[in-house]
C-alpha cells in the first residue's frame, strides 16, 4: 500500500515477490543483499518466503537499492505496492510455466 507518513515520506510495503524480484534483478545472493543492507541472510529469506515484510528503514533501503539500480517500481506484479502504471514487468513472468501444451 502506498501512503504518506506524517513526515511526508512515501511508505512502500514490500511483498515476498518484490524482494525476490529485486534481488534477482540485482543478481545478488541472499547473503550479498543482507550484507548490503546490514541484515542477516535469514532475514532476507524470511522476507522472500513471506514470514515477515521489510518495514521502516529496511523498506526504504530496498527502495534506494532499486532506484540506484535504475529500477522503477509502480505496483506491478512482483513489485512493491506503490500505485501508478509505470511498473517494471517481472522478468520472470512465465518462468514457472511448463512447456506449451501440444
Amino acid at each position: 500500500m502506498y501512503s504518506r507518513e506524517a513526515v511526508g515520506e512515501e511508505r512502500i510495503e514490500w511483498n515476498a515477490e518484490a524482494v525476490r524480484a529485486l534481488r534477482r534483478r540485482l543478481n545478488m545472493t541472499q547473503r550479498e543483499m543482507a550484507d548490503e543492507l546490514g541484515a542477516r541472510q535469514q532475514t532476507i529469506s524470511e522476507w522472500e518466503t513471506g514470514v515477515y515484510q521489510p518495514r521502516g528503514v529496511s523498506a526504504r533501503a530496498l527502495l534506494r537499492m532499486a532506484e540506484e539500480a535504475g529500477t522503477r517500481y509502480g505496483g506491478g506484479e512482483g513489485a512493491p505496492d506503490r500505485g501508478g502504471s509505470d511498473a517494471v514487468p517481472d522478468e520472470r513472468a512465465g518462468a514457472d510455466e511448463g512447456p506449451p501444451a501440444s
